[in-house]
C-alpha cells in the first residue's frame, strides 16, 4: 500500500504525464525523488515509527507542499 499523499494519489489523472515528464525530465524526475523521500520521512514521523519534533515535522510538511506546488506546475505545463 502507498503512503498518504504519494504522488499518484494526490493526481490521479495524470500518471501518463507523470511517468512521461518522469522519464524525459531529469529535473522533474529530481523533484518525484525528493518528494517521495520526504513524504517517507512525514509519514514516518505522523505514525510516529520515527518520533519527531513537532516544528521539524511541521517544516517536513511544508517542504512536501513546496515540492508537490512545483510537481503540479510541471503537469499543468506539460498539459499545455
Amino acid at each position: 500500500m502507498a503512503a498518504p499523499h504519494a504522488i499518484h494519489e494526490e493526481f490521479p489523472d495524470d500518471a501518463e504525464i507523470i511517468h512521461q515528464l518522469k522519464v524525459s525530465d531529469a529535473h522533474f524526475a529530481k523533484l518525484l525523488e525528493e518528494y517521495d523521500s520526504l513524504n517517507d520521512e512525514v509519514v514516518a514521523a505522523e505514525t510516529f515509527v520515527k518520533p519527531t519534533a513537532e516544528d521539524a515535522e511541521t517544516e517536513m510538511r511544508r517542504r512536501r507542499v513546496l515540492l508537490k506546488d512545483q510537481i503540479a506546475r510541471a503537469i499543468a505545463a506539460a498539459k499545455a
